[in-house]
């Protein structure tokens, strides 16, 4: 005889552990994107921290001329060639603009031995005069660095460039 529907006892109810480890996995991985958030924002999550970069940005550029012009002997060995060129260099931070003038015939020294190494067929070309402005860039903030100066340069620019 089969027992009345009424005394079968329903089946007891699991738990549901999985609907727990989804909550678990989201509270974890909301907390590492927090902390990621707080890391890349300055350790003390300070917002000022966030703006610096875009104040140095805002301040307005600074042009410091390296005069007088550069003459150089090139190095062409076939024939004499000269090379007379006008720098300036540009940076927005006042107190690099200072060390600038402050270290100028460094920076002239360094800047007459790079310009004397060049010959006329490679300044022709215009990737070679880029090539030359990074070269030059590079003197100017090693100059700065070796003087433990502020070496906020952001280019340098020739303003004339002359071979002959």
């Amino acid at each position: 005889m089969s027992k009345p529907a009424a005394q079968v006892a329903p089946p007891a109810p699991k738990s549901n552990n999985l609907a727990l480890w989804i909550l678990i996995a989201l509270l974890v991985i909301g907390m590492a994107g927090a902390g990621a958030f707080w890391f890349l924002q300055g350790r003390n999550g300070d917002a000022h921290a966030v703006e610096k970069p875009e104040a140095a940005a805002t301040q307005p550029a600074r042009y410091y001329a390296l005069e007088p012009a550069f003459v150089v002997n090139l190095a062409d060995t076939s024939s004499v060639r000269y090379l007379q060129a006008d720098v300036q260099v540009m940076t927005r931070d006042e107190a690099t603009g200072a060390a600038l003038e402050l270290h100028t015939p460094a920076i002239r020294n360094r800047l007459l031995l790079l310009f004397g190494q060049q010959t006329a067929a490679q300044l022709a070309q215009r990737s070679a005069k880029e090539r030359l402005q990074e070269q030059a860039l590079a003197e100017v903030r090693g100059v700065l660095k070796s003087e433990r100066a502020p070496a906020k340069v952001e280019a340098v620019f020739f303003t004339s460039l002359v071979t002959q």
